[in-house]
């Protein structure tokens, strides 16, 4: 349990969404975020919502001016 207090103060590394559909018609939905662990070897993943329908996808964070992989596509 302190590790997963530890992790909410910390700015979240990745952000989870919930997708419904493809391509450019896709729509995205935040839901939540997660942070790497201590160790390394997972994530504490915080949900807003749990999606019924549709796929969860979690993506880096990155700033906006930065183009590539990790933002929504």
């Amino acid at each position: 349990m302190a590790q997963q207090s530890l992790a909410l103060h910390r700015r979240p590394t990745h952000r989870l969404y919930r997708v419904l559909g493809d391509g450019p018609a896709a729509i995205w939905t935040p839901i939540g975020a997660a942070w790497p662990n201590k160790d390394g070897f997972g994530f504490s993943i915080s949900c807003d919502a749990v999606p019924l329908t549709g796929r969860m996808v979690m993506r880096r964070i990155q700033d906006r001016t930065d183009e590539g992989d990790g933002g929504q596509q």
